[in-house]
């Protein structure tokens, strides 16, 4: 019966990550600014691991700058700045890896404190790089106020977050006329000509 149960919810949690990844597709696509999308990622994902806060940050001139959060910081978005060389945002970025931390994160000696933000006090950090074509433009990452273990799907989930903003923020240089006109069909037979150049 314990097993039966088990399953459902590891079921249900499944169906509640995929929706996630849905919505966010359906962000992609829509019109949107993009800071409200942002923001409308930062919500999904804050309310999917039932965490404190969620931020994002992205990557300007050497310099990690936040441009999303869950919680209310509107005065704090843009300002926020770390370089890239500081932090535990720092090292993700650096090490291109996700990392987690359980209790304590603030203890832990790579971690840099903003007296702007209540988040520095907070005990569990999960963090994930955010790529575009292969390369960390930024960060997203959550905060527990108590301590907190992080299950795979919570990091797969993060990962695949990250990922997807990556992937939105390039298609984000596009305008509208230009992909309406672009000739997809030729880049993909260019690029796949090019591919099979280089394997032989």
């Amino acid at each position: 019966m314990a097993k039966g149960k088990d399953l459902e919810a590891r079921i249900e949690r499944l169906e509640q990550q995929l929706a996630v990844y849905q919505r966010i597709s359906r962000l992609m696509v829509r019109e949107l600014s993009l800071a409200d999308t942002l923001q409308s990622i930062v919500k999904l994902v804050g309310d999917f691991m039932h965490c404190d806060s969620c931020l994002l940050y992205l990557i300007d001139n050497g310099e990690l700058v936040l441009c999303g959060s869950s919680s209310p910081h509107p005065g704090q978005i843009g300002k926020v700045r770390l370089k890239l060389d500081e932090g535990l945002t720092g090292w993700v970025v650096r090490e291109r890896k996700t990392l987690a931390i359980s209790m304590e994160a603030y203890k832990d000696p790579r971690f840099k404190r903003f007296s702007e933000l209540p988040e520095d006090a907070f005990e569990a950090f999960l963090y994930a790089p955010v790529i575009a074509r292969n390369r960390v433009i930024g960060v997203i990452n959550v905060q527990h106020r108590m301590p907190h273990r992080h299950s795979g799907s919570e990091m797969e989930l993060l990962t695949t977050v990250g990922e997807q903003v990556g992937c939105m923020l390039v298609v984000a240089r596009m305008s509208s006329s230009l992909i309406e006109e672009a000739n997809h069909v030729e880049l993909v037979m260019n690029h796949g000509h090019i591919a099979r150049r280089g394997e032989k």
